[in-house]
């Protein structure tokens, strides 16, 4: 037996604990695609917007000096922002199979179940946040105050990753906190709410996703092949 014996039993321990308190096959991959959607679906949004700008039917939300329903809610504008919320489920829909096929895949590699105890407990502690932030989002389309979606929305979520972060990898904490960050300055420019969401839900999860995957599935990836 060798001096490193020790050290090594206590590693493998802690390595047999946080699989059973924490959810570790969240793949990096899972947040590149989710990023890449949102930047997608942020540049689909911006293009119908600008054709509804150029046809008159919206007007110019880069001054926001005024935000009683009367000057935005128009014919054009109302359908724009049905337009985004179809174009949000898609994004929405192509994260989550994303997400769940890369995620899977993972799980499989490591020998950990992908609906386990910790899975749950993941979950449960994410769409809390979420289900709140939802409901706050549509308060604030009811009341006329669409320009703040975006910020609500991004600080809704960084906390929903904050509540989860302690049941996965610790840079879901780091995205929560980033996410939770932007959308507190989006709310000081609620003019430029597409801009900050696409940096939030796009370049965040890209950025994140990408480091997770460097530090956590890169060399097991390389080692099988």
């Amino acid at each position: 037996m060798t001096n490193n014996d020790p050290v090594q039993e206590l590693a493998h321990i802690r390595g047999l604990m946080d699989r059973s308190t924490r959810f570790l096959s969240l793949s990096g991959l899972s947040g590149v695609i989710a990023g890449a959607a949102a930047l997608a679906g942020a540049y689909v949004a911006r293009e119908h917007y600008k054709a509804l700008l150029w046809e008159g039917r919206v007007q110019d939300l880069g001054s926001t000096d005024e935000y009683l329903p009367s000057r935005w809610v128009t014919e054009g504008f109302s359908e724009h922002v049905a337009f985004l919320v179809g174009d949000g489920l898609v994004v929405l829909l192509a994260a989550l199979l994303g997400a769940g096929w890369f995620t899977w895949r993972r799980s499989q590699r490591m020998g950990q179940g992908l609906w386990d105890a910790s899975a749950k407990r993941l979950l449960v502690n994410l769409m809390i946040p979420l289900i709140a932030g939802g409901l706050f989002a549509l308060a604030l389309l009811f009341n006329g105050s669409v320009l703040m979606v975006p910020a609500a929305t991004l600080v809704f979520y960084g906390i929903a990753l904050l509540n989860a972060s302690k049941y996965t990898l610790d840079e879901i904490r780091w995205l929560g906190l980033s996410e939770a960050a932007l959308g507190v300055i989006a709310a000081f420019w609620p003019g430029a709410g597409l801009l900050f969401w696409a940096l939030g839900f796009g370049v965040l999860h890209i950025f994140y996703g990408g480091l997770m995957y460097l530090r956590y599935e890169r060399g097991s990836v390389s080692g099988e092949a």
